[in-house]
């Protein structure tokens, strides 16, 4: 999901939308890793020579980008990021699903770059917290 912080760079949720509209030309993360790169110089160059730069349509491009296409949407996401508790990026939650319904329930945030052992100590905790599937069928009446 997309979660600029505006509060942080002017020029984040411009970056948002750009990413996502070189995503139409299957370059979303050619522009992602562009502006990520290349953040301090944002107000400096303008979109089209980032666009051009990474091998897009640049009319197309900017049409999508000056109509706000995505905006809405990362503007959305930005809410339910916010209502889940995050306040940074990267964010990551591990959870629980429901079989039988899409209900789900996150019972870890891990939040900042963490490493890949930070990630494996919480699954491996969540996964041993979890009953055995062979000991709720033995519990089961038949």
């Amino acid at each position: 999901m997309d979660f600029p912080l505006e509060s942080i760079h002017e020029f984040a949720f411009k970056a948002a939308e750009a990413a996502r509209c070189a995503g139409e030309q299957g370059k979303y993360w050619e522009m992602h890793d562009r502006l990520f790169a290349n953040q301090k110089d944002l107000e400096l160059e303008p979109w089209k020579a980032h666009a051009q730069a990474v091998g897009l349509d640049v009319p197309r491009f900017e049409g999508c980008l000056n109509a706000g296409k995505y905006a809405e949407e990362i503007r959305r996401q930005i809410s339910q990021g916010a209502k889940a508790g995050v306040a940074s990026t990267p964010a990551f939650f591990l959870a629980y699903t429901d079989p039988t319904s899409s209900k789900v329930t996150t019972v870890v945030r891990l939040t900042g770059a963490q490493p890949y052992t930070a990630f494996k100590a919480q699954i491996d905790k969540l996964l041993a917290e979890q009953p055995k599937a062979g000991a709720e069928a033995a519990e089961k009446p038949k």
